[in-house]
């Protein structure tokens, strides 16, 4: 009437692991619906009771801060690309982000300046790409040319639909010029 199984050392062993797994849950699942009822009783307490203590909110501040660019990058893209003073910040609407830089080194700057090369703005957390916009009577909102020592140039890339928000990080593409994890300001 009864069949013997035969059961061997490996599978009585996980069988005495499962069964001591639920003899040592059972206790905090049985803490957990205590806490639970005793939660149920104090939400259905009368409405005349008043709190004496406001509960606390909990404000968690990182020990880290944000850095726009770090040092070792502004060592690298100094010595390879000839700037430094990377900056991405969100112009006052936010329908813009603006792009700027400072030129240490104008022949290792060129590529920066150069007209064929199309920029772009790729959004790390939207996986957007953002262009420079065309003005009809301007052309692109971007500075092009020859670039001198000591001078600050910049790009404007289009933020239609706010796909890039503040805290944000980029990366700068222009031809072979790669800035990138840069957070916008």
């Amino acid at each position: 009437m009864f069949k013997t199984i035969r059961v061997s050392d490996t599978q009585m062993a996980i069988l005495a692991a499962l069964l001591a797994g639920s003899v040592l849950a059972a206790p905090s699942a049985l803490a957990q619906s205590d806490s639970t009822a005793a939660t149920q009783e104090a939400t259905q307490a009368p409405a005349a009771a008043v709190r004496t203590t406001a509960p606390s909110q909990v404000h968690k501040v990182s020990q880290f801060h944000p850095v726009s660019v770090s040092n070792r990058a502004k060592t690298y893209y100094e010595a390879a690309w000839g700037v430094d003073n990377l900056l991405v910040r969100r112009t006052a609407s936010g329908n813009l982000i603006r792009f700027s830089y400072r030129v240490t080194d104008p022949a290792r700057a060129k590529a920066l300046g150069d007209n064929h090369a199309t920029p772009y703005l790729y959004g790390q957390r939207s996986n957007a790409v953002l262009h420079i916009p065309v003005m009809d009577k301007i052309g692109q909102l971007r500075q092009t040319g020859a670039a001198d020592m000591g001078k600050e140039y910049w790009m404007v890339f289009s933020n239609k639909g706010d796909l890039v928000k503040s805290g944000d990080r980029v990366n700068v593409i222009i031809g072979t010029f790669h800035a990138d994890g840069i957070m916008v300001e």
